[in-house]
């Protein structure tokens, strides 16, 4: 049965991205399963759900490509446990049901099986259909067009589908980090802005190293990234890259350093720290009139601001207090109060998309913990921690943070990223040593 045509509503720019890929249709060939496949994320008794991803018949090369990134992803998430081929029992038909008690024997709760074609000008069709193996029924199954160089994007956009029908959790695998890349002696390292699939593929270098690249962050909105450049002999400033078209734009006007940029939820500002003589203030900017308001003026140093996603309130970190700790104001600067306690020191705060957490790093004791807390500061809870783990910063569903931890020495940082009940970590590859994570926005829109 099929339904109506679907597309992205998002614009991912072909100069950067690809082609945004057109949702074709919903498959259907059993009837709806009642009692559908649900994963129970958190507990003390969690597992993760074996499920197994079959090699996508049809194109024998970009088959093999499609399920091979949604396996890989499903086993990133931690909520999935992708049985090995060698275990398979067959190699279902696509246009037919599944041998489900051979799955069942298996252990296998989910299946996915898969198509992968091409038309006469070379276009692809991917399709997919998730199986209940326990009650025998599709859970859900779709097509997608696409160009064959967006394969892969093909497969995360299916192991989106896939996430969120058995988590009830969005989605985050068709998504991008931006991060610092480090290369060279530690005395002396490049540092240049990259950009990748949030699964380490696909990596493209932004700037070439002869400025130091700082804490970059995307927007929410638009196709730019704000990060702090320095070049020698120059103050640190703030500066704007836009992917679609790699320009660079220098912002505000002022005579000391500024940093740790990050736009408001429609795109349209930036909220930055500003250096004013011995203390830094928060200073608001309008991108495209360049008309700057500072909404924090004391003898603090105030840095780090995030806008909430509802762009209503800031949070920061300040040492107004007399160590740094994190606060929460207004997003005019009303109201600021402090909202982080306990032992050490806390900062580089980062609001979840879901507007139900803060991420922040604690350093206590010589240990540098990536913990989260809910906006009132209740409800503080450390996800991982070592010796140096910092700069936090959420995937588009809220349910993962992105950090990197350096072990000091002659090495350098590294990328991981930590779901928010603590139990899955794991490594982010990149090509050389990296920190500075930033997240982007689902590139195919909600």
């Amino acid at each position: 049965m099929l339904h109506r045509s679907l597309t992205r509503a998002r614009h991912v720019p072909a100069a950067l991205y690809g082609l945004a890929l057109l949702l074709l249709a919903t498959l259907g060939l059993a009837a709806p399963a009642q009692a559908q496949l649900q994963l129970r994320i958190g507990g003390g008794a969690f597992q993760p759900m074996p499920i197994a991803v079959t090699d996508f018949s049809g194109d024998p090369n970009l088959g093999g490509l499609v399920s091979s990134v949604v396996t890989n992803d499903l086993r990133r998430s931690g909520y999935f446990l992708p049985l090995e081929k060698g275990r398979f029992p067959e190699s279902p038909n696509f246009d037919a049901a599944p041998g489900f008690e051979k799955w069942r024997a298996a252990g296998v709760q989910g299946l996915v099986t898969g198509r992968v074609s091409r038309d006469g000008s070379g276009r692809l069709k991917v399709e997919f259909r998730l199986w209940d193996v326990t009650s025998g029924q599709q859970i859900t199954g779709q097509q997608y067009g696409t160009d064959a160089a967006n394969a892969r994007r093909a497969g995360h956009l299916i192991s989106d589908s896939v996430y969120t029908k058995i988590t009830g959790l969005g989605p985050w695998f068709d998504s991008r980090i931006a991060f610092v890349d480090e290369s060279g002696p530690k005395e002396n390292r490049r540092k240049r802005l990259m950009v990748m699939d949030q699964d380490g593929a696909n990596v493209r270098a932004l700037t070439t190293g002869e400025n130091a690249i700082v804490a970059p962050r995307y927007s929410p909105a638009t196709q730019d990234i704000a990060f702090m450049a320095q070049a020698t002999g120059h103050q640190p400033r703030v500066q704007v890259i836009n992917l679609e078209t790699g320009s660079r734009t220098a912002m505000g006007n002022f005579d000391s350093m500024s940093a740790s940029p990050r736009f408001s939820p429609d795109g349209r500002r930036l909220v930055m720290s500003v250096q004013q003589g011995g203390n830094a203030d928060i200073v608001t900017m309008d991108i495209a009139s360049k008309a700057q308001h500072s909404i924090t003026n004391g003898n603090a140093i105030d840095t780090s601001p995030t806008y909430s996603p509802d762009g209503g309130q800031i949070v920061f970190e300040s040492d107004r207090g007399g160590s740094q700790q994190v606060y929460v104001m207004g997003a005019d600067g009303s109201n600021p109060h402090r909202i982080s306690f306990g032992e050490g020191s806390a900062s580089q705060p980062a609001w979840s998309p879901r507007g139900d957490l803060i991420a922040f790093t604690r350093q206590r004791k010589g240990g540098f913990a990536i913990c989260v807390m809910k906006p009132d500061g209740s409800g503080e809870r450390v996800l991982t921690e070592g010796f140096h783990n910092e700069g936090p910063t959420f995937a588009p569903n809220g349910q993962y943070v992105l950090f990197f931890r350096d072990p000091g020495g002659q090495g350098g940082g590294k990328l991981y990223m930590v779901d928010i009940t603590g139990k899955v970590e794991a490594p982010v590859p990149t090509p050389s040593y990296a920190s500075d994570p930033t997240w982007s926005p689902l590139l195919s829109g909600k």
